[in-house]
């Protein structure tokens, strides 16, 4: 907790943290305003409803609550969930039946390390009742294969793996009519030059070979080779990869015509190109959870939503993702948090 927060912290007296923290859990579970009068039944102090209207009043003054125009009842400021969170929030530990589900769910699909991040976002998604995310950096592992698989109109899959067991699908147009044979030569190609080399490697010295060596490769196998590797340097430019499982559970937290702005806001976000480096760098040097409230994360601060973040770094402590989830700012923190640390932490021992 920073030292404001602490110092805020200590100035409340017994009778405000608890009308405060009866306000926030209140929020949190039905994100609605809360009036004295619901207040003075529900606190265990023996408090009249005048006298909770001017501990409001206090918390209100401190910038620690608000009350909306609808609404004689007070709602938590983005402020006021930062000081729940660094100082009365108490987050439970999972059960071992919890830790079993998240292991087992996140290796349920073998050893492919993709499969697994999916796998665990849309867990986190479900648990968390939000959307789950996970930003994967760049390519830089060394590549196994790489094959071109026929959609028809004019359209191939390229398919990707890394070394250890990473896959990725890329939609590239192909020629129409494009025979299958072209298809497997451009793969059996780009194979024969992968030997244990990165993507960027393997790009630079197919690009240098096409130049040299185009009359002994057809023109519809070049075109293809090329194809295969602009999809994958789309990537390199825009730093990543990003899986986001669960975008549709957002709108159920959808009550009114700000709410429907907030999430049209995040959806946007969602698809910036510079999410993804965004979203690494908050976590490269983070030991363990990271929490952003509201506008407190650049990223997302026109969405009003919270973001909570672990980031992924295995045996080498060498940062290869972050995962989490995203939603209102009336999460359930305290379930959230040990959730996508565990999670994190499972993720950590299939990389390593």
């Amino acid at each position: 907790m920073n030292g404001t927060n602490s110092g805020l912290i200590e100035s409340l007296n017994e009778r405000s943290r608890e009308v405060f923290r009866e306000i926030v859990e209140s929020f949190m579970a039905t994100g609605s305003p809360v009036g004295s009068r619901t207040l003075s039944r529900r606190i265990h102090s023996p408090l009249s409803a005048a006298t909770i209207r001017n501990v409001m009043a206090d918390l209100e003054d401190m910038g620690l609550l608000y009350a909306p125009h609808t609404s004689a009842g007070r709602l938590p400021t983005e402020k006021g969930l930062r000081l729940f969170v660094d100082g009365l929030l108490e987050i439970g530990d999972l059960s071992a039946q919890e830790q079993m589900n998240i292991e087992a769910q996140c290796t349920s699909h073998g050893t492919s390390l993709q499969e697994a991040l999916a796998e665990a976002t849309s867990m986190l998604s479900g648990l968390a009742h939000c959307a789950g995310l996970v930003a994967v950096p760049k390519t830089e592992r060394p590549l196994r294969h790489m094959e071109f698989v026929n959609l028809h109109d004019g359209r191939a899959l390229a398919v990707l793996v890394t070394d250890d067991g990473f896959v990725e699908n890329r939609v590239v147009d192909i020629p129409p009519g494009t025979p299958l044979s072209s298809l497997t030569r451009a793969g059996n190609y780009l194979n024969g030059r992968f030997a244990g080399r990165t993507l960027e490697e393997v790009r630079a010295v197919i690009a240098r070979e096409i130049e040299r060596q185009r009359a002994e490769l057809d023109e519809i196998t070049a075109r293809l080779v090329e194809a295969g590797l602009a999809a994958w340097a789309g990537d390199q430019r825009s730093g990543g990869a990003l899986i986001v499982k669960g975008q549709a559970r957002l709108l159920d937290e959808v009550a009114a015509v700000q709410d429907l702005d907030r999430v049209r806001n995040l959806f946007e976000s969602l698809e910036n190109d510079e999410l993804i480096a965004g979203l690494l760098e908050i976590t490269d040097n983070a030991d363990g959870v990271q929490i952003f409230i509201g506008a407190e994360n650049t990223l997302f601060d026109q969405s009003g939503c919270s973001l909570i973040v672990a980031p992924l770094k295995g045996d080498q402590q060498t940062l290869v993702g972050a995962i989490g989830v995203i939603g209102p700012t009336r999460l359930n923190y305290a379930r959230i948090i040990p959730m996508v640390d565990y999670t994190a932490k499972v993720i950590d021992r299939l990389i390593g």
